[in-house]
């Protein structure tokens, strides 16, 4: 059966004010009238029982998912006591959906991904969850067609083509980091490179294998934590143990070592996505996700610009908005703190963050 394993564990600082500790960017209605997390379960909803979706989140957020979700399925909010990366947040969801179902199939998806429209994601998945069950050795990976040479996401290179009926696929050659300008031109030019969707299909024991193949130390803490729980309960084996897990990322640990190696052909495979995907991942984004008006602005709320372009205007309740003779600049009102900035400065965004924090501010954050 095909399980869909929802990532929720990020803390979505470049929201800030609107995304706190609390209330990360996951739960936040930033497009659209449901949060990101619920639209991840909402796309997937209709063709994947809701006993068969959990989500993987840290373990101050269970009563938010538990509140944004409650159709779920009891025990499938699993709480990380602490964040370790992507590797132990699949390892850890694929062991617990493999005592279940031996044989089961996972869709693992980030929570805070804008995808639309969902009958094309459908299309991409069902292609993918094909070629696992044609070739049950094979990761299958999503890959973006590059729109502009963008230097914050990880690429992915195709390499020989995988046979078989339906869309094509490829063999991934290797992956590359965060590339600067000029390298990413080249990427697209060459026609062979797709960002990273961080949105990957395999059988879960298959991901266990490869786990104690490329990371034994992480597999051994996941084998303690099953060993616990069977006597304690997976919420105190996992406050026991999870925090002595390895931090690392599935592509670093598992998926790039093994697209290195090269053999079998083709056992890490990339397929081209034929939906629309944005990770949402700053204030910035979100005139090409909401549109904007007749002066570029992508406003929400009670607001009012002269002279005002290319900005993002955010209002709660009904607290009014007013600007004056601003031009690509983020000013974001909430409840209880206020951010005004130019746009496209994330990491003044980080430092401000990490500068509340320094002064006491920390009921802010």
């Amino acid at each position: 059966m095909l399980h869909l394993i929802i990532m929720a564990g990020g803390s979505g600082t470049r929201f800030w004010p609107e995304s706190r500790r609390a209330r990360p960017k996951q739960f936040l209605t930033l497009a659209g009238e449901r949060s990101l997390l619920q639209q991840a379960a909402d796309r997937c909803h209709p063709w994947i029982p809701v006993e068969q979706i959990s989500v993987v989140t840290n373990a101050a957020h269970v009563a938010e998912t538990n509140r944004q979700l409650p159709h779920l399925t009891r025990g499938h909010v699993v709480p990380e006591p602490c964040g370790r990366n992507t590797a132990p947040c699949i390892g850890l969801a694929a062991w617990q959906v493999a005592q279940d179902d031996p044989d089961a199939v996972l869709l693992v998806t980030p929570a805070d991904h804008l995808i639309r429209p969902e009958a094309e994601f459908r299309a991409t998945v069902e292609r993918a969850v094909r070629i696992v069950q044609d070739r049950p050795q094979a990761s299958v990976l999503f890959g973006i067609p590059p729109a502009y040479p963008a230097t914050g996401y990880g690429y992915i290179e195709r390499g020989a083509p995988i046979g078989g009926n339906g869309p094509p696929a490829w063999a991934v050659s290797r992956f590359r980091e965060k590339p600067d300008e000029a390298t990413a031109t080249s990427f697209i030019a060459t026609g062979n490179f797709y960002w990273n969707a961080g949105i990957f299909v395999w059988r879960a024991a298959r991901i266990l294998e490869l786990l104690a193949e490329f990371q034994p130390a992480l597999y051994a803490g996941l084998e303690r934590i099953a060993a616990r729980a069977k006597s304690a309960g997976w919420e105190t084996a996992l406050a026991e143990e999870f925090s002595k897990l390895p931090s690392i990322s599935i592509d670093n640990g598992v998926l790039e070592p093994l697209a290195a190696r090269g053999t079998p052909a083709g056992s890490v495979i990339v397929i081209p996505a034929s939906f629309e995907w944005d990770d949402v991942g700053s204030w910035q984004a979100l005139p090409k996700v909401l549109g904007t008006d007749a002066a570029g602005n992508t406003v929400a709320g009670t607001t009012c610009q002269i002279d005002t372009s290319g900005c993002v205007i955010r209002t709660t309740g009904d607290h009014l908005v007013a600007t004056i003779g601003l031009k690509d600049f983020v000013v974001v009102h909430t409840p209880d703190a206020t951010l005004i900035a130019p746009q496209g400065d994330e990491a003044a965004l980080r430092k401000l963050v990490a500068l509340l924090e320094e002064r006491g501010h920390s009921r802010f954050l």
